[in-house]
């Protein structure tokens, strides 16, 4: 069982920046990919970003490459998703993932979820 704890959310003005953050816990967590969803009141849940545990390596959904950045800090089995240039349509539930695979995150295929936190941009 893995446990993610998120932090970091709020309310910002467009052009603003926010840090969230996802503190992984529990068996095996340090060698998990890990990722961010985001979910906007009436649509589906989106894939944001994703980061190999092994490699480093990050993926981006078009809408936010150039504007977030996710890193991560394998002594903590944390991960950062510093979130500039922030839009109104960036404006969702911001959910931490985690799975065996960067791949699985990607396609969402995943079975630990952190409990969401708020991102609000106003225009």
């Amino acid at each position: 069982q893995v446990r993610l704890v998120e932090s970091g959310g709020g309310s910002v003005q467009a052009g603003g920046s926010l840090r969230l953050s996802c503190a992984a816990s529990g068996r095996t967590s340090s060698s998990y990919a890990m990722g961010w969803f985001r979910q906007a009141p009436g649509k589906e849940r989106e894939f944001v970003a994703a980061i190999s545990w092994s490699t480093g390596g990050t993926y981006y959904a078009d809408s936010v490459k150039g504007r977030f950045t996710l890193s991560r800090d394998n002594a903590k089995n944390t991960v950062y998703l510093q979130m500039n240039s922030l839009k109104p349509e960036d404006t969702a539930v911001y959910y931490c993932a985690a799975e065996t695979t960067v791949g699985a995150i990607i396609r969402g295929s995943i079975r630990y979820w952190g409990q969401g936190t708020q991102v609000t941009v106003s225009s």
